[in-house]
């Protein structure tokens, strides 16, 4: 595809960095343009299980090009000095990343995560009586090992990968080539420096290479928490797009303009690599996927919870909670009233939610918000070009032969993978062909690449079935002014970069500093 060209009349210029990629005009809608940080309302009540973003591309580390890399994000909003108890996941749930490779809207492989939290009870001796510690960790020693006994409570998770729909009968579980077994440990998060002097190479060592049933090769695994990866303005967005800007209209700057909200957070990490041929099966090269989280149907809350850390009785069969595939979809393009259903559904069901891609309310609003700036919606319905984008694919890109339409991240796994300083932010419409919509990587810019499909970028190059006359809006270069690039990630696994830290102070520091 070819990079837009910057054909736009200067009276336009003073619209581009107003226009953010959020229904937050409409009247009584609450939505969340932070991918999918709280973006639905029942989900919004349960951060453990809340996926916030979900990456899939083609390895991009030296002499890794042979893998595709799975993440998927889940608890937004960690703040990282959020002690005593920080951010642990759900032991009662299932994390899982379900992969299509045959065009079908079924997963032909799933990972299925699980998480275990066990409570050392760390005690110490008062008056001489041994008592709990009220902390995650004691005072004793860093807790840079793995399975620290210095950790109060010790997160470990199982992998198990299943083939074909059945969630039991083909279940099979990952081994940790380390250990032969199959728990592995997560990391605890970034207390601080004094807890953990070197976060980095303590993370580090929770990367872990398995061996993945059925497949040739190892591949690698690392759960833990990261830096939030994505980037966006939220404070002005809500305000109806209250943004202030440079007094020119025609700043050049305009994506720089903003500043991202979710600088200041963390959020938890499932990072996956796994070899292509593992994920295709031979089926061809074009795979799709998406992320849930599920949990038992029944809860119960004990009156007098048992010593421990979790005071309920849950059972029943697992119920979907909360779905990804391509970001921002169920912020901007589901309605209000369908949120909590779309996450709990399957792409073979998406046909109930096939209007919100077809006649899209998003452009309406936006046109109604800058009509006078020259933005008019695209007039092509049904919106063929967003059936390409979110539900089937984009010919000769990474729409599978037979595809059935449904909402899911795809990519093809025969185009190589761009290294990382040479990334265009703007993927497939730069034509850097290795990013979004063709998977996404953590660099690509999913708020302004699909603000501009959205608008209609596709009809200005001809692509899913609609013509430059069907948007005449189509070739602005919109953005929520908040900016994102490859230098604000590693370019080795897992790639997503180190948590913030808890505590502000130095530990070194604060040692070498004179006392009065």
């Amino acid at each position: 595809m070819h990079h837009v060209s910057d054909r736009r009349p200067s009276f336009r210029r003073a619209a581009l960095s107003l226009l953010v990629a959020a229904a937050v005009v409409a009247p009584g809608a609450t939505p969340a343009l932070a991918s999918s940080h709280r973006e639905a309302p029942f989900i919004a009540t349960q951060p453990q299980v809340d996926a916030t973003d979900f990456y899939m591309f083609r390895s991009y580390e030296a002499g890794r090009e042979s893998y595709v890399t799975l993440v998927a994000n889940y608890l937004p909003l960690q703040d990282p000095y959020g002690g005593p108890n920080y951010f642990k996941l759900d032991p009662n749930a299932r994390y899982e990343i379900h992969v299509s490779n045959d065009g079908g809207a079924a997963a032909n492989l799933t990972f299925s995560f699980r998480v275990q939290n066990t409570l050392a009870d760390n005690q110490i001796s008062v008056g001489g009586k041994l008592v709990s510690i009220p902390l995650a960790q004691n005072g004793s020693a860093d807790v840079a090992t793995l399975n620290s006994p210095a950790l109060n409570v010790h997160e470990t998770y199982t992998l198990d990968v299943i083939r074909g729909a059945g969630r039991g009968n083909n279940r099979q579980p990952v081994i940790n080539m380390a250990t032969g077994g199959t728990t592995f440990d997560k990391p605890v998060d970034y207390i601080g420096t004094k807890t953990i002097s070197e976060y980095i190479g303590y993370a580090n060592r929770h990367v872990a290479d398995v061996q993945i049933p059925g497949c040739m090769g190892s591949g690698r695994v690392f759960v833990g928490q990261r830096k939030d990866p994505f980037v966006v303005n939220l404070g002005e967005t809500f305000d109806l797009v209250n943004i202030k800007y440079p007094a020119t209209e025609l700043n050049p700057l305009a994506e720089f303009a903003t500043t991202d909200s979710l600088a200041d957070a963390n959020v938890t990490s499932f990072v996956l690599e796994v070899p292509i041929a593992c994920l295709t099966e031979g089926k061809g090269p074009i795979i799709g996927a998406w992320t849930t989280a599920s949990v038992p149907m029944s809860r119960v809350l004990s009156k007098n919870p048992e010593a421990g850390l979790d005071p309920t009785m849950q059972n029943g069969d697992y119920v979907q909670v909360s779905r990804l595939g391509a970001p921002l979809v169920n912020e901007v393009v589901i309605g209000l009233k369908d949120k909590n259903r779309f996450n709990a559904s399957e792409p073979k069901d998406d046909a109930q939610f096939a209007t919100y891609v077809t006649n899209p309310t998003l452009p309406a609003l936006l046109e109604a918000l800058f009509g006078s700036a020259g933005v008019k919606a695209p007039s092509n319905f049904p919106r063929t070009d967003l059936v390409a984008a979110f539900l089937t694919g984009i010919d000769g890109l990474n729409k599978p032969a037979n595809v059935t339409a449904s909402e899911m991240l795809r990519l093809n796994t025969s185009i190589a993978p761009t290294p990382g300083p040479s990334q265009n932010r703007l993927g497939v419409l730069a034509g850097d062909n290795a990013g979004f919509p063709n998977g996404r990587r953590p660099a690509d810019d999913v708020v302004d690449i699909e603000l501009r499909v959205a608008m209609g970028v596709l009809c200005t190059l001809n692509i899913g079935g609609c013509k430059p006359a069907d948007a005449p809006a189509g070739g602005l270069h919109y953005t929520d002014g908040a900016y994102i690039g490859s230098a604000f990630f590693a370019n080795e696994f897992p790639y997503l970069r180190a948590p913030l830290k808890g505590s502000p102070n130095d530990d070194n520091a604060i040692k070498s500093a004179k006392r009065p």
